[in-house]
């Protein structure tokens, strides 16, 4: 397997490295985070010169499981979000993961196998009142995350979104501190009174690269500690 795993510098994306075997191909903004990756390619997603040399190194590495793990948060009552905020976080949450299946689709219809999997979030399923534009584009991903799975389905190609609630990551952690509850009364409204680790994450990634998984498709699944049933 070839895998690519990007924003994977930090939080998620490097417990997933971690966890997975294969011939692992990583991407990030931040080169001195990913310096000690063999295979690596800096870029910003948000940059269309960027996307698409990250593309041509999806094709050159016939990468066959792509994992869209990079994302962008933003708190912000809707009347003051900018233009520019909105297109920033639609592009690099909802664009960019399609464009890079865009790209890894063909190598893996030719090899009538292939693993999709999309790092989403509860904010999709649910919503969260400031944070309409995180929402909005991880919701999106779990639409495109469906029809695809429907689309690619005959080539022996899965396609997932993992939906994770609140994660003990430094973007987990300053999203709490950004919003109008403090960590503890957040922990609270969790049935299992935690945040989920990156590790339980990686655990999820890896079960659905596994042959074990392979009837699982277009499916949106949450890892939150129960959030998703209420308090």
């Amino acid at each position: 397997m070839n895998i690519l795993i990007t924003g994977a510098g930090r939080g998620i994306g490097k417990a997933i490295t971690e966890n997975l075997d294969g011939n692992i191909y990583v991407c990030g903004r931040n080169e001195e985070r990913l310096k000690h990756f063999e295979n690596y390619i800096v870029c910003d997603l948000t940059v269309y010169e960027d996307l698409e040399k990250l593309g041509s190194y999806i094709v050159q590495n016939n990468i066959d499981v792509l994992i869209n793990n990079a994302g962008e948060y933003i708190y912000s009552p809707i009347e003051e979000v900018s233009i520019v905020q909105i297109e920033h976080i639609i592009k690099t949450n909802l664009e960019a993961p399609l464009y890079l299946i865009k790209k890894a689709v063909p190598y893996m219809k030719e090899k009538k196998w292939g693993r999709i999997i999309n790092i989403g979030s509860i904010s999709g399923v649910m919503g969260e009142a400031g944070a309409s534009l995180y929402s909005a584009s991880k919701s999106g991903l779990i639409g495109a995350t469906k029809a695809l799975a429907l689309e690619l389905a005959e080539y022996g190609i899965t396609v997932n979104t993992i939906n994770p609630g609140w994660v003990d990551t430094d973007m987990g952690n300053s999203s709490a501190a950004e919003g109008e509850f403090s960590k503890e009364e957040i922990i609270e409204c969790i049935p299992q009174r935690r945040f989920v680790t990156p590790e339980e994450v990686a655990g999820m990634v890896k079960y659905l690269i596994s042959d074990e998984a392979k009837g699982v498709t277009g499916q949106s699944i949450n890892l939150c500690a129960g959030l998703t049933c209420g308090c």
